[in-house]
Formats: C-alpha cells, structure tokens, sequence
C-alpha cells in the first residue's frame, strides 16, 4: 500500500512520522531543506512534562540531556517578586529546549527507522487526490512525482499545502512583537524561568513592557523583550541596550560577563485555518494555526495535532478509509486549538490595555501576572491541556458509565499499571501504539504475580470482552486510579484521552465505547481485526453477596518546517 506523505520536516512532522512508523505504518516526509538545521540558540521551544513524555517515548531518547527543566519559576512586578514556584520530581518543570536540539534528536531516531524515507531539497508544486490516493510533485535537483495514501501538510505558516488546497488562513497580525537574544551569562535564579512585569529601571507606559527569562543547559538563557506596538526597527544598539539595562537591573547595578550568541525578533500571529481536512490531505501544526501570545506556547498544539492524527491515519491506513475517524482530527484538534486563540483574545485587552480604569482596580495587576505565569507554564485559562469532551468519537449515554476524577475525553492521569507480560508501567508507556488501553482498577493487585489472579474474579470475563474489542486492545490492571472505585473499568484512546469509565466488567457498553472511539463501523464493512459484537449481558461488576468481589485476596485478588512549530525568531538587523 502507498505510503503516507509528510510535507515539513519541523518538530510536528518529524514527530507524526514516527508516530506512524511506531504503528507500522510507511512514510515519506518531503523535506524543501538541506535535511539539518541550523543551529539558533534564540529560536527555543519550551514543553511541557505530558509533550516531553510523548517525545520520549517516540525517540527512546531522554530530552533533559539536550535541554532544561526549570528548577522554579517567578513573577515580579517593578521591583516586587509576587510568585515563585518549585518545582520537583512530582511535579518537574516545563523542559526547555532549543528547536535545532529537538529536531536533531526526531532526526537521528527517524535514521533507525526503515518505514520511513526522508527526501531532502523537495518543495511541493502541486497536489492531486483521488479516491483511491494523493499524487505530490517536488521540483528541486531531483524533480520527481510520489504517491501516497494520505496527505499531511507540516510546512509551516506559509503552508505550500494549505495553499494549493486554497484553504483561508484569517486571523490577526502582529498580535505581539518581541526582541529576542540568547546570551551565556550568571544570573541569581540558576536554572529558574522568570517574568519581570514594569521593570524599575524602564519609564512608565507602554514601551516599558516586560521581559521574560528563560534558563537553557550550559548558563545560556532565553530573554525576551515584549515591544510597543508598531513595526519599529530593532536595531543593534537598541538591543544591546536593552540588554544591559536588563543585566544591571538583575545584578544589583554593574553588567555581569555575558556572550552574546543568537539574536532575533519574533512576532506573535494569531490564525486558524478554515478547515485542517480536505478528502485525503490534512493541515496540522503551524500550518493549520499561530498562537503565541500572553505566553502560550504554539509548537506543543502542534505536537498534540500530531498525537491525534497518527492514531487515526494508522487505523485508516491498516483497516480501509475512515470518514468519521478522520473528521474527529479537525474537529477535536480545531476546537482545542480555537478555545485557547479565544481565551487568549479575549485576556489580550485586559493584560496589554494599560492605562484606564483598569489600571485603578485592586489586585488587577497581579491577576494578570498570574494569567501570564499560567501561560508560560501550561496552566490555567491560556495554557491548559485541551480536552474533546464534545467530540464524534465520544460513545454518549451508556447504562454502566461511573465519574472518576479524570472527565470523559480529556488525558488520564499517569498511574502505574501492570503490562500483560507481568511487568510494572507507567501508563503514558503503553500509549501511541495504536491499540485501545483497558484498565480495570483493582485494588491488592500489586502484591500478586499476574499469573495468579489472571483466572480469578472478574479477569477471565473481561479478558473475553477485551479480545472481542472491534480493534487490537491492550488490558492493564492498575491498583488505584484518582475518584474511581474498585473494579472500574476505563477505556482509554491510544493518545490517553478517556473514553469512558465503567462501573465493573460490562461487555456491550465496553464494545459500544469502543466502536465509538474508532468512529463508528463503516457501513458494510467487516468488524475490523475480526470483532464481533456482543449481545447485550447483564452486568458483571461484584455482587454485593459474592465473598471474593470485597476481598481481592480470596483465591488470588478479584480483580483483574524546519517547517513547522517552535518560536519563530527572524534575525535582528545587523546583529547575530
């Protein structure tokens, strides 16, 4: 069968195409480069625990070796620190990386793998689909057509893809504008990320602004100076003004040693493409959206468009085309993406507006520094995980659904679980590879081998209603899961959204929910890897009277592009 094709060899399509080969499916990714990266200390991405995890997980390489989990973060105000956080091994710090690090790392871990070819100096010039395929030509020193099953374009803002679909790209312009040096310098808050909010050492007013501090391996740091709206040119000396002002600031008055090593300017956009599926050709990262103000990050919406998409694309591509499959990418990945250009739209006026009576309201200062800290960190209105609780893939009402702590289509949390071969996982461990995750939670586990509770309570008829799944399932006992009772039964997507939970071994509902996962059986089609329905059963959670369902010990426990993503920085006039 024809391979998938990948326009962009950025971080989003780097990243799709390892996940697809991790499902087995074939892939060319169409790279319009020299296929490498020039190296830019100033052009950095920053990531959180779940994305670095994700990364991880693809490349089997540990990322903290290329970048940096920030030790603590803290907010000032003029001269004033307001918050400060630690961060631990419970709960680490968002990892900080250069982008030419990140692609390196998705660039050597797609070398190892044969499913994947990467074609260097080939920019695309035109798009053919028909039912069957998509057709691409590259012009470049070796002109040539590919063929292939589906489409996805990763090139970037100004999408050579999105454009030969004449697809609309609206959005706003020039929603913010920062001056951006990466310098190798002391600063007093080793290994801590900072927002500095009206400086005492800048006049008041707009063009005071606010600088951010961000820590990279080897004392380099990140600075980025928010500018006053306007196309004013960034020149050198305003630069380099700016950072010795900052330095002085930040040292107590003498400008500590520092080698200057990138520098830029990097415009924030806010735009949503109109739509991220035509027939067989679908948009993701910046070529299907731009965010980035208040401090949200734009490549980790990007690497999640391409969690979703390559679960999805690997079923179509296994099993035959899917329309509802694939319409929930856009319609799961466009609304996540929507809700936060919305959130950040709507904080914009407010956090920038200055001035006014605004300006006169108690503590609303500090609320906007803490709405700016959350956006910087992953957190609250602008920076949480996205969820799909309204999504075509959600299985609706079923008679046996419970609440856990954990709503129905957003991640689960990661617990650690037992794997059918006995051994002890995390749970974001089994993701991604393409199967459907059933967790029974079974409290008194933990201290048997799987051997010997396989057989008892509940574990043989939900093993049965496992191999019955209308597509390959994984079963994973855990010992607890946050607000959910013994012998829950969570369906979870191969991305980790939850499907849903139920309450004890419930085999129609299980199979309802996961036929709903997987987009509904098309019409006319055989049950995909040979599932067959089960006819509605009585529910086969513990009766109140059966001795081995309240004690999971009795007879064993009962229980079981450079395209795309990144901040982009062009560079400073006259300075590098």
């Amino acid at each position: 069968m024809d391979p998938v094709i990948i326009v962009g060899a950025g971080p989003v399509g780097l990243t799709l195409a390892l996940a697809l080969a991790r499902q087995e499916v074939p892939c060319v990714v169409l790279d319009e480069g020299p296929g490498k990266d020039e190296p830019r200390p100033a052009r950095t991405v920053v990531l959180r625990e779940e994305t670095t995890v994700l990364l991880e997980r693809l490349t089997g390489t540990s990322l903290s070796r290329r970048g940096l989990h920030w030790a603590g973060w803290r907010s000032s105000r003029r001269g004033q620190v307001i918050r400060e956080t630690v961060f631990d091994d419970t709960a680490p710090g968002p990892l900080h990386i250069a982008q030419h690090e990140l692609t390196g790392v998705l660039r050597t871990a797609l070398a190892g793998r044969p499913l994947v070819r990467t074609a260097a100096h080939s920019r695309v010039d035109a798009v053919e689909q028909e039912p069957g395929g998509v057709t691409v030509h590259t012009r470049g020193p070796e002109g040539t057509w590919w063929r292939g099953s589906h489409l996805v374009g990763c090139d970037g803002p100004r999408s050579t893809v999105r454009k030969l679909l004449d697809i609309r790209f609206p959005g706003r312009t020039a929603v913010e504008r920062y001056a951006v040096a990466a310098l190798r310098t002391e600063l007093p808050w080793p290994g801590q990320a900072l927002l500095h909010r009206q400086p005492p050492w800048r006049s008041s007013g707009p063009s005071a602004g606010e600088i951010v501090g961000r820590p990279l391996p080897d004392g380099v740091w990140r600075l980025d100076w928010l500018l006053p709206p306007g196309k004013d040119l960034v020149t050198p000396e305003l630069l380099v003004n700016r950072i010795r002002e900052t330095l002085t600031g930040w040292s107590g008055g003498s400008v500590p040693a520092y080698d200057l090593l990138d520098t830029g300017v990097h415009t924030v956009h806010h735009r949503l493409a109109r739509r991220w599926r035509a027939g067989r050709v679908l948009l993701a990262g910046d070529a299907a959206h731009l965010l980035g103000a208040l401090g949200t990050q734009g490549l980790e919406e990007g690497l999640r468009d391409a969690d979703n998409l390559a679960w999805k694309l690997a079923l179509a591509w296994h099993h035959g085309h899917h329309e509802a499959l694939l319409d929930s990418y856009q319609h799961e990945r466009r609304g996540a993406v929507a809700a936060r250009l919305r959130s950040a739209d709507q904080h914009l006026p407010q956090v920038r507006g200055g001035g006014g009576l605004r300006s006169y309201v108690p503590g609303a200062g500090r609320g906007h520094d803490a709405l700016l800290a959350d956006g910087h960190l992953g957190r609250g209105a602008l920076g949480a995980l996205g969820t799909y609780g309204g999504s075509p893939l959600a299985p609706g009402d079923l008679d046996g659904t419970v609440d856990v702590d954990t709503a129905p289509g957003s991640p689960v949390t990661d617990v650690r679980v037992t794997a059918e071969d006995g051994a002890f996982v995390r749970l974001r461990d089994r993701l991604g590879r393409g199967a459907l995750l059933v967790v029974l939670v079974a409290p008194g586990t933990g201290v048997w081998e799987r051997k010997h509770w396989m057989t008892a309570g509940v574990m043989p008829r939900l093993a049965a209603a496992v191999t019955a799944l209308p597509c390959r399932a994984e079963l994973l006992v855990t010992e607890s899961y946050p607000g959910a009772a013994a012998h829950t039964v969570l369906l979870v997507r191969p991305d980790g959204h939850l499907v849903t939970a139920l309450n004890g071994v419930r085999p129609a509902d299980l199979y309802t929910a996961a036929e709903a996962a997987l987009g509904g059986n098309p019409a006319g089609a055989p049950e995909p890897d040979g599932g067959t329905r089960p006819e509605s059963a009585p529910e086969t959670s513990p009766a109140p009277d059966d001795p081995a369902a309240d004690d999971p010990a009795a007879d064993g426990p009962a229980a079981d592009g450079g395209a795309d993503g990144g901040t982009e920085t062009e560079t400073a006039t006259g300075t590098r």
